[in-house]
């Protein structure tokens, strides 16, 4: 089997990942903010105010630094003129061979972080479930779509 393309996300996805769960973070700290009001006003106790500031800030180094930190190192993934190998996990290492004759389509696409830093999402899709190659430049990744549309035989609705 010849290697094609062995490759890693790129460094942007980790600042995009992280703005993204910065953003769900500070929409917990508003509700935390609008309890203490609540709870100043109604004389409640402040204990659930104090118990969700620890829950942020643990949140914030686990879910914010060390998971987004550890699911980018262990990612990877390889284009084989037959398959497309997916490695990634946190805890639990999953190694998934995609052979190119189960390809349906490829899809490409991007949220608005995304697009800011011009990072887009490949989508492999089988007949049982999606793959996705999350945190490719823009232009590698609609190559990476192309490729891996010729390889399966998939032709490109786009063109």
């Amino acid at each position: 089997m010849d290697r094609e393309l062995t490759k890693r996300l790129h460094p942007d996805y980790l600042k995009a990942y992280r703005i993204a769960d910065f953003i769900g973070n500070g929409i917990f700290l508003l509700l935390i903010i609008a309890y203490a009001i609540i709870a100043k006003w109604q004389d409640w106790t402040w204990i659930p105010v104090w118990i969700c500031l620890g829950l942020l800030v643990l949140f914030l180094l686990i879910f914010t630094w060390l998971v987004p930190a550890v699911k980018y190192k262990r990612f990877r993934y390889e284009l084989f003129e037959e398959e497309l190998e997916i490695e990634s996990g946190v805890i639990f290492i999953s190694n998934v061979l995609v052979p190119m004759v189960r390809v349906q389509h490829v899809e490409l696409g991007s949220g608005p972080l995304m697009r800011k830093f011009q990072l887009a999402t490949v989508s492999v899709v089988t007949a049982a479930t999606t793959h996705k190659i999350a945190g490719l430049k823009k232009e590698e990744a609609e190559a990476l779509k192309r490729r891996i549309g010729q390889l399966a035989k998939v032709e490109d609705d786009a063109e």
